[in-house]
């Protein structure tokens, strides 16, 4: 037997040793052939995958000071800076730097149920709305203050409304194509593309709204969707999921390309990822996460930059 294919068995074994031992139930199966597929074949395209098993944790659960309950995070590529956001009281989006430090606050006034956010440039950000399963693009001011509902821009997509609050809970944006993702959790978990939105700001009123539930439904072994990125470099779609404590990376077609898994069982956490609701990248492709209620963790390609952890 090859090296190759000893390696890929020896991840099956230890994948079924995982899911004996902590007890995963949840679409095992599929997540075992993904981690599965990750090993056997490498990366078939390491000049166009992002290639999530390449990442390691250099930051984990570092507490974000002064915040609760963070449900998004985007990255703002005009400012270099990290904009998380904030379900519950106090609602609000809150300015971080790469490294988890709070820098600011905009105060969100009179929204329902903020989940998901997403940079689409010019100072604007589109958030997801979970309980109105809504899509509200708003401008940031130029310091932090407060942003009253009555100034968002908005797109309500009421398909298969969830009775127990399993609405929109990320966005993603590709601002090649001025095309946003809206990522419904659960019962159903679904995928939306919507696009023109920001050009129908300035213009005509053209939105195109597209149903990509299949790429979720062929690609993506997860429980539930907790937010997405479209990496602009690749092309690429990554979908994370709480549930299931993963990140899937997705292709411009909805193909399956790579997995990584947030359990401390299966990667170099020291800590499984409690509640990952966030997810975003930087121009470097740094990726982060964070996870509810203040957690922020960041990973990164870098084989020899210095690893935190909280204690």
């Amino acid at each position: 037997m090859s090296k190759a294919r000893k390696a890929g068995l020896l991840v099956v074994v230890v994948a079924l040793a995982l899911v004996i031992t902590t007890g995963v139930r949840d679409a095992w199966f599929s997540q075992l052939y993904g981690h599965w597929h990750n090993q056997w074949y490498g990366n078939q395209a390491p000049d166009k995958n992002i290639w999530l098993p390449d990442y390691k944790a250099v930051i984990q659960a570092k507490p974000v000071e002064g915040v609760t309950n963070l449900s998004g995070i985007a990255y703002d590529y005009d400012r270099d800076r990290l904009l998380g956001i904030t379900n519950g009281e106090p609602m609000g989006i809150v300015v971080l730097s790469r490294d988890g430090d709070l820098l600011g606050r905009y105060p969100l006034i009179g929204f329902e149920d903020t989940e998901g956010i997403a940079y689409i440039g010019g100072g604007r950000v589109v958030i997801a709305d979970e309980r109105l399963q809504q899509l509200d693009i708003v401008t940031l001011p130029d310091t932090p203050a407060p942003i009253h509902v009555e100034q968002a821009q908005f797109v309500a997509i009421g398909v298969n409304l969830s009775p127990h609050n399993k609405g929109f809970e990320g966005v993603a944006y590709d601002r090649a194509n001025d095309r946003v993702f809206a990522i419904k959790e659960r019962d159903p978990r679904q995928l939306y593309s919507v696009t023109g939105m920001l050009a129908s700001m300035g213009g005509p009123l053209q939105i195109r709204i597209k149903d990509l539930t299949s790429w979720v439904n062929r690609s993506v072994f997860s429980r539930d969707l907790s937010e997405g990125y479209f990496d602009p470099k690749s092309g690429h779609l990554l979908l994370l999921s709480d549930e299931s404590a993963n990140i899937t990376e997705l292709d411009g077609e909805g193909n399956f390309v790579s997995i990584l898994s947030l359990r401390s069982q299966a990667g170099d956490l020291k800590h499984s990822v409690p509640q990952g609701e966030g997810m975003t990248m930087d121009a470097d492709g740094d990726l982060y996460v964070v996870s509810e209620s203040n957690l922020f963790y960041r990973f990164s390609k870098t084989k020899n930059a210095q690893v935190t952890a909280a204690e």
